[in-house]
């Protein structure tokens, strides 16, 4: 087992998360370390040294999954059982699947099955960990854990590995599998969509790139009617750009081969890994605008905003045109944006910089340890308001997804719309994520009938 580093083939979507629950001592750190073949869980031989829930990414026979290590349950605490089930019921809630670890030289105790009553409930998967068996007199005891009710205990020795693999073998059997391979993680040249309103010089902007005269140009507004794929060297690398058809009014609106150009540039834009906003640097930012860069959000595509003709742009357009992004734009402050002259080919060479930045953004992947801890310290210095006396708590975050970044924030409420929103600007302080959106899904717990 090595460390879990994401790559393009593991990158596929939902990492599944398995929650690792037990008494106190009975070695879940320890396995925990193990699992994730490196020592990062904090390993004490006194009762209670986890307190909260911790997570760490892992991977196993080149699957990848997330391992969530729960604190134990003190005997001695107050309200015994009702610190079982909320400490029990919040792990197998965020999981996909539970790894139960027993003490195999002590046995079954009370403890242990006041859990498997509630993960039986939970009609969770869950894998039951025999711990702390090194020799082959301990193994036969552990077989005595069937009457738990779980199935099979796989016995296994935290400390020295011994029977690691078959277990970590039964945790991937018992997790979903990874979803398939979405389109955008395709090998082939990156592919960028040119949109914009008509006549602002997309094709000109496309032409120059390719350097000739690949497109049909005129200075009458609706010239390219079909998307038109062209591969470009640029950069020591090809490109695959999509020239599309001038967006000029809403879909139900339009009429004829401008209804059907409409729909062709949306299908552009879903096809493409970047969006290429092209804006007349000369002319207000208008409706049109700000209607294909919310088509380009909602797509989940990386964006990179050009503002073409800048040598018709003197010193008062350029006044009110910051005015004019102060305003408009304000939506979308995290993409790139570049001035060029598409005609004359200034500032031309600075547009795969801008790609290069959006794609990166794109996609990012934050290590589940790593968000947690940054949550964590957000909520300290930030909790959400309180509202009608009760306060909403992120209980655990992971990033499902990358292309565009995707978050799913497990919480004990519905958190605020401007609470998501302050979480997504520090997550941009922070990460980066430079020229794309981001996908926050929040997953309130549900309440427990009485």
């Amino acid at each position: 087992m090595s460390e879990y580093e994401p790559s393009v083939e593991e990158d596929l979507g939902p990492v599944p998360v398995l929650a690792v629950v037990g008494r106190p001592n009975v070695g879940k750190s320890t396995l925990v370390n193990r699992i994730i073949g490196r020592r990062e869980a904090v390993v004490e031989d006194v009762p209670g040294v986890t307190r909260d829930r911790v997570s760490y990414d892992a991977h196993w026979n080149g699957r990848a999954f997330t391992v969530v290590d729960t604190g134990g349950w003190d005997p001695d605490a107050r309200g015994l059982a009702l610190s079982i089930a909320a400490q029990a019921e919040v792990a197998v809630t965020l999981a996909d699947a539970v790894l139960f670890v027993v003490d195999a030289t002590v046995g079954i105790t009370d403890n242990d099955e006041a859990v498997v009553k509630i993960l039986r409930r939970s009609d969770k998967p869950v894998v039951l960990a025999a711990n702390k068996v090194d020799d082959a007199r301990t193994e036969a005891e552990a077989f005595g854990l069937w009457n738990l009710g779980l199935g099979e205990p796989w016995p296994v020795s935290a400390l020295h590995g011994r029977g690691s693999g078959d277990m970590l073998d039964a945790i991937l059997a018992a997790l979903p599998e990874p979803p398939p391979v979405l389109e955008h993680q395709v090998g082939g040249p990156r592919r960028i969509a040119i949109v914009g309103k008509p006549n602002v010089g997309k094709s000109s902007l496309l032409n120059r790139l390719a350097g000739s005269e690949r497109v049909v140009v005129d200075n009458v507004a609706g010239t390219t009617v079909d998307p038109v794929d062209e591969l470009v060297e640029l950069g020591e690398r090809t490109w695959r750009f999509i020239d599309t058809a001038g967006i000029r009014k809403r879909v139900k609106e339009a009429s004829g081969h401008e209804y059907y150009a409409s729909l062709r540039t949306t299908t552009a834009i879903d096809r493409a890994e970047v969006a290429v906003l092209v804006i007349d640097g000369g002319q207000s930012i208008s409706e049109q605008d700000v209607r294909i860069l919310q088509t380009v959000r909602e797509a989940g595509r990386a964006l990179v905003i050009a503002f073409n003709k800048w040598d018709l742009v003197d010193e008062e357009r350029r006044y009110y045109l910051e005015r004019e992004i102060e305003r408009d734009l304000v939506q979308v402050q995290w993409a790139p944006r570049i001035n060029v002259t598409a005609r004359t080919g200034w500032h031309v060479d600075r547009l795969v910089p801008a790609l290069d930045k959006a794609l990166e953004g794109w996609e990012t992947r934050i290590g589940t340890g790593a968000l947690n801890s940054f949550l964590g310290r957000l909520v300290a210095e930030h909790p959400h308001p309180v509202r009608s006396g009760k306060q909403p708590k992120i209980l655990f975050a992971t990033q499902p997804s990358t292309a565009p970044p995707t978050f799913v924030l497990f919480t004990s409420g519905k958190l605020e719309a401007s609470y998501e929103r302050y979480i997504e600007r520090r997550l941009r302080e922070q990460f980066g994520f430079a020229g794309t959106p981001i996908v926050i899904n929040q997953k309130p717990r549900e309440k427990r009938k009485r």
